[in-house]
């Protein structure tokens, strides 16, 4: 048989079987899951000159073998998908040789033992018990596979910040924490999303339009409060405990926020004490004086023992002697430094250009992130102005987020330490101002609010977003670094539980499911014509009512299908 015709019989039996059979899962799964992780590596490793030095060819074939190993993301989880679907569809043949045997001994033909005894229990399950139980055996070889990876060299993922970290540096040695622990914590908040989707806000396929609203106005205040309490948290460690957020976030926040490197290092010293307006203690080198240097002003300017830490006439005096004019009464560095690379002594000016520059940051992000979901499932609807209108607006929308969401953190920082408190309040020291508890605990608490400005479906999205980097920042960092079996163990757990609950939930419950899990799980789940793909070709006969492909009593479409047409053209808007 040439190969030609082999390929097209390969294709026919493919195209054969229906959509939620165990191989055409398996094969979905592993596609989805090597696109995710082979793809950024390559990205990363072509834009990088440094891997490239080290031999492209040597370098390229590395990173395929590695993403192409057993142990690798996506092996590890296409053997949960997969291998979860597999074991379903044997535990529904022996449901049914159990049928048999059971017709059988009521005729008299055979006894009752105990290994029948306890298939027949396990029989009585329910079908999502069964999909459970299934999904959970599978999760735990995936996660095991996975924290079996040994590596001591890996080239870095493209900083993409909505890529997730699938496959992070790898190490279960002291000191250094589990390499599934962000994967993990993704799962465990979506797998928690949908459990309170179905437990508190009783959400369910069949509920009316006006139970769907009002379930839609609690989830997205409560998004909107997740998504602030998160961000707070974030930016609080970007600031005073960066080794506790993934570097590739680090670094398209700094992107972002465009601060030097050196004002940073300021903020941690005012916090631990080694740097002191009342006491003028400073570390040598002084990074404060170092930035004042580099922005082209005086080393004096960035002396914490030279300048006021109190404000009023004492404040001026000393502004006078150092040739300070745009402070006024008020202690603490001069905002020159603290703005940093714009050059600018004006609060509000500094406010306003940061957040143009973000604004321009974020609409080459989102640009892609609002037309990609519409090129894949209407492309013929860009040539209607008032789509291409829409979904510009709300590009323009996402980006205004973002760009009041970094403002707002500057407006906050120079309200508190130069324009409002410290003017108000004189005999508190720039101690306490520049402080962990001052400007940046208030630039951090206001950043979040501008998830307002977001769509509300985008809301929920953002929150699922930033949750998992938020508990991740929250966790005694001593104890994720100690590499013992307690760590791993709840990981291990953690991941098992909440892998097969989504997965079990994206066949039962469907309906519980929103945002990317539903639509990464429906096109998983239940094939092509499914999520983005809803409406292609399809050469397999349709599926009679009540079926859902395998012979078992499936749900219908319901509310279901209603929310995922609006979810895939929305998610991303």
């Amino acid at each position: 048989m040439s190969t030609a015709r082999m390929s097209a019989s390969v294709h026919d039996f493919l195209l054969s079987l229906p959509d939620d059979h165990p191989l055409q899962i398996t094969l979905r799964t592993y596609s989805l899951a090597l696109s995710l992780s082979l793809g950024p590596a390559l990205l990363s490793f072509i834009s990088s000159p440094k891997a490239r030095s080290r031999g492209f060819i040597r370098g390229l074939t590395s990173i395929v073998r590695r993403e192409l190993g057993v142990t690798a993301f996506s092996f590890a989880i296409t053997a949960a998908v997969g291998g979860g679907s597999a074991l379903q569809a044997l535990w529904r043949t022996l449901d049914a040789h159990q049928a048999d045997h059971v017709k059988l001994r009521k005729e008299g033909h055979e006894g009752q033992g105990r290994l029948r005894a306890l298939l027949s229990r396990l029989s009585s399950l329910s079908p999502a018990q069964k999909a459970f139980i299934s999904n959970a055996l599978s999760s735990f070889v995936a996660i095991m596979l996975m924290q079996a990876r040994r590596r001591s060299h890996q080239t870095r993922k493209a900083d993409i910040p909505w890529t997730v970290p699938i496959t992070p540096p790898s190490s279960s040695v002291m000191g250094r924490t589990s390499a599934t622990l962000d994967l993990t914590l993704l799962l465990v908040v979506r797998a928690f999303d949908a459990m309170a989707q179905k437990v508190v806000f009783h959400r369910t396929g069949d509920e009316t339009d006006e139970a769907r609203k009002q379930r839609q106005r609690i989830t997205t205040k409560l998004d909107a409060f997740a998504f602030w309490a998160s961000s707070a948290r974030i930016m609080w460690c970007f600031f005073y405990a960066p080794d506790r957020l993934p570097r590739s976030y680090l670094k398209w926040i700094n992107s972002l926020a465009n601060i030097d490197d050196d004002l940073p290092r300021a903020l941690r010293g005012i916090r631990t004490g080694e740097l002191s307006y009342v006491t003028g203690a400073a570390p040598q080198p002084n990074p404060a004086a170092i930035l004042s240097q580099r922005l082209g002003h005086p080393a004096s300017w960035g002396n914490f023992g030279l300048v006021p830490a109190y404000g009023g006439s004492a404040a001026l005096a000393a502004w006078k002697t150092l040739g300070v004019t745009s402070r006024g009464p008020v202690g603490g560095i001069p905002c020159e430094i603290v703005h940093g690379s714009l050059g600018t002594a004006s609060c509000s000016k500094n406010a306003g250009l940061r957040g143009i520059h973000a604004f321009f940051e974020a609409l080459a992000l989102y640009l892609p992130v609002h037309f990609l979901p519409i090129l894949l499932t209407r492309p013929h609807t860009l040539l209607a102005y008032p789509t291409i209108l829409k979904t510009l607006l709300g590009v323009v929308r996402s980006a205004s987020f973002l760009s009041t969401f970094v403002s707002s953190i500057w407006a906050s920082v120079c309200l508190t330490r130069t324009v409002f408190l410290a003017r108000f309040f004189p005999g508190i020291s720039h101690d306490f101002y520049d402080g962990p508890f001052g400007c940046i605990m208030a630039g951090c608490l206001a950043c979040g609010s501008s998830i307002w400005i977001e769509n509300g479906r985008r809301r929920g999205e953002m929150a699922l977003y930033v949750l998992p980097r938020a508990i991740r920042a929250c966790l005694p960092e001593q104890w994720l670094r100690s590499g013992g079996r307690s760590v791993y163990g709840l990981e291990r757990l953690a991941f098992t539980f909440s892998l097969a609950s989504l997965l079990t939930a994206a066949v039962h419950q469907p309906e519980t499911l929103r945002g990317l899990s539903r639509w990464t799980l429906s096109f998983i789940v239940n094939g092509p014509n499914a999520a983005l793909w809803k409406g292609r070709h399809r050469r397999t006969p349709p599926k009679a009512p009540g079926q859902n492909g395998t012979g078992m009593p499936g749900r219908e479409p319901n509310g279901l299908q209603k929310d995922a047409e609006q979810d895939n053209v929305q998610l991303l808007q």
